[in-house]
């Protein structure tokens, strides 16, 4: 993985849940067929309510129409994101959209805990709100390994984040399975 994570960012709000990130009428694709596992990704965020799709003007699809993959690779959000439902889908499909990283206030931990044992994404905490300082489009550098970011749209802000820690070893081995098995843990 590497250090300097750069994208577009997309900006949503408060208590993002798991039925939003990836509603139920998804959940029938089998993430272990490639033919179908990518429509999570054509399907994340599609439960965003419209006015709350990419902040701050809203009405943003995070997923163009007919399309797998996002634009945006870097999500911004507020308070416990990834609440609701303890789907395993949630981070996959953010994963399979493209998205490198999460940044939020905080986490519902079972949304935190199946990123990384997943390892599909890096949930990363700020410091500070971000969702009124940030804007979907703006172009963002996540420097994981100082803990901060770079806004390039806004004469270059810097936010700090709280440092991953031992979470990031077992996101760059590919998830906890993965991990366990490079460290001999598992044959």
């Amino acid at each position: 993985m590497q250090s300097i994570i750069s994208g577009k960012v997309y900006v949503l709000g408060d208590n993002i849940d798991t039925d939003q990130i990836i509603p139920a009428q998804y959940l029938s694709f089998d993430p272990s067929k490639p033919q179908e596992r990518k429509f999570f990704g054509a399907y994340a965020n599609s439960g965003i309510p419209d006015a709350q799709a990419g902040l701050p003007a809203g009405h943003i699809p995070f997923v163009a129409k007919g399309l797998f993959r996002s634009d945006y690779s870097i999500i911004i959000g507020g308070k416990n994101f990834g609440c609701g439902s303890s789907r395993e889908h949630a981070p996959l499909a953010l994963a399979e959209a493209g998205v490198m990283c999460v940044i939020a206030e905080f986490y519902a931990r079972i949304f935190y805990r199946n990123s990384v044992n997943g390892g599909y994404l890096v949930p990363l905490e700020s410091k500070s709100r971000l969702v009124e300082k940030v804007q979907t489009g703006d172009l963002l550098e996540v420097h994981l390994n100082h803990g901060y970011l770079i806004n390039k749209s806004r004469a270059n802000e810097r936010h700090d984040l709280l440092p991953v820690g031992d979470a990031l070893p077992i996101i760059e081995a590919g998830g906890v399975f993965e991990y366990a098995r490079q460290a001999g843990m598992l044959k």
